[in-house]
């Protein structure tokens, strides 16, 4: 239930203009210090999950994992998506809070 509301959350935020997807887009809102939140797909690659929670530890920011890569996209109206930044404190407490992180 907790990813259901999740998507929710991602759909306003897109909607908003508060979130960076795409591999670049994530990497350059992350060396910007943007981010405030980073989720990270289930079924990412290896290397692509361990290069993002790098330079999210680099840019302290909280890393959690959920959905699949079309389950992320989808609730953004994008294809699928390895990563989604979210770039505004309201909407990533939401996250977390429905996440209970």
């Amino acid at each position: 239930m907790a990813e259901k509301d999740v998507a929710g959350v991602l759909g306003l935020a897109q909607k908003a203009g508060k979130l960076s997807s795409g591999d670049l887009g994530v990497k350059e809102a992350l060396a910007d210090g943007k981010v405030k939140l980073l989720l990270i797909a289930s079924d990412s690659s290896p290397n692509t999950e361990k290069e993002l929670r790098f330079l999210a530890g680099k840019a302290d920011v909280t890393v959690i994992q959920c959905m699949k890569r079309s389950e992320l996209g989808l609730c953004i109206g994008k294809a699928p998506r390895a990563a989604v930044a979210v770039l505004d404190t309201g909407f990533a407490g939401l996250i977390i809070k429905k996440m209970n992180v």
